[in-house]
């Protein structure tokens, strides 16, 4: 990894290029085959996957140069540098190069090479292009798909707490629930669970589409439509959960949701939060959107310290207020009396 601000500059300058190398050694199987138990030679790799030795070599450099892969290497024979993959490489390469054709929708290119004429206002995101909240059906759906891609992580993170989050016949409320695949992956993997997607009307056929590529029946994947900014929301649930819901919202919007939860909650209900909570590390994973946004004046989206989380839902009157570990994200959760 870069350790000066001279080698930081390095690999951003070029940037491109360096997301070029993790794509093709991706797409080539090379990640999957530097994972092995142990390292693998570059005359291995070469002639598994059919390159030519010296051009891998160089690839292989840059892969070092990113802190991707180590190599150990005894003598100045090529063929005989040992590599192996830092943990965790494929999955991770495969969790952000997979998202880069979603990434391709937003207009981000509008930005690039204009940040002083948009720090200084003289320049945006078109309305048209994006807004927030969104207006179009096709914005919408264009939003919704590109959720619904990055849930593994969100999965991952709510296993672990599986047996304590979603006990015997529980109803589940997923406010703002996109197109229901979270949902339905959910209730895939809890037979027991009833989950309705609390979402603008708009989404209903999308949650319809979700229920029937999953083979699911309207009681086990449901649908209320409404609009959480100017209704209250609905009653009758055992849980709440609001999954990369409140982070693109004000502070006193999502404060306002909790407590319309808190509200609408029965004694003992719970209420889930999962989101990519602030730290350093997904400071940097949130770079692109980030960057996106700069020219949005109208979506205030960002990364909020799990702290603020707590103290807000303190402030809405629940009770036992936890933050769940144990996945890529913390969990926070709370009971209302």
């Amino acid at each position: 990894m870069a350790e000066s601000p001279r080698a930081l500059l390095h690999l951003l300058y070029n940037g491109a290029r360096a997301v070029d190398v993790v794509e093709a050694s991706l797409q080539l199987g090379l990640l999957e085959s530097l994972e092995g138990p142990a390292p693998v030679s570059l005359a291995e790799l070469a002639a598994k996957h059919g390159l030519v030795p010296g051009r891998l070599y160089k690839l292989l450099d840059c892969l070092e140069s990113l802190g991707l892969v180590t190599r150990v290497q005894d003598t100045d024979a090529l063929a005989s540098a040992r590599y192996h993959a830092v943990p965790g490489l494929r999955e991770a390469a495969i969790a952000v190069a997979g998202r880069e054709k979603d990434r391709e929708k937003f207009p981000w290119r509008a930005l690039h090479g204009r940040l002083g004429d948009v720090l200084r206002g003289q320049h945006s995101i078109s309305p048209d292009d994006f807004d927030w909240p969104l207006r179009t059906q096709e914005q919408l759906e264009g939003f919704e798909t590109s959720m619904a891609a990055g849930l593994p992580p969100i999965l991952e993170s709510l296993r672990p707490h599986s047996a304590r989050l979603w006990k015997g016949d529980v109803r589940v409320l997923d406010v703002g629930g996109g197109d229901g695949s979270l949902a339905a992956l959910l209730t895939r993997e809890h037979p027991t669970l009833r989950t309705d997607v609390y979402n603008l009307p708009a989404t209903r056929a999308l949650v319809e589409r979700t229920r029937e590529r999953f083979g699911l029946t309207p009681s086990q994947l449901g649908f209320v439509g409404g609009d959480f900014l100017t209704e209250p929301l609905p009653q009758g649930y055992d849980v709440m959960t609001f999954v990369r819901v409140l982070h693109d919202w004000s502070a006193q919007t999502a404060q306002s949701l909790l407590k319309a939860a808190w509200a609408a909650l029965p004694s003992g209900g719970r209420v889930v939060i999962c989101e990519e909570f602030r730290t350093p590390e997904r400071l940097a994973a949130q770079f692109f959107w980030t960057y996106f946004l700069i020219g949005v004046d109208s979506c205030v989206s960002r990364l909020r310290e799990v702290e603020l989380y707590l103290q807000m839902l303190q402030d809405a009157g629940f009770h036992e207020r936890e933050v769940l570990r144990g996945g890529p994200f913390e969990l926070v959760t709370a009971v209302k009396r």
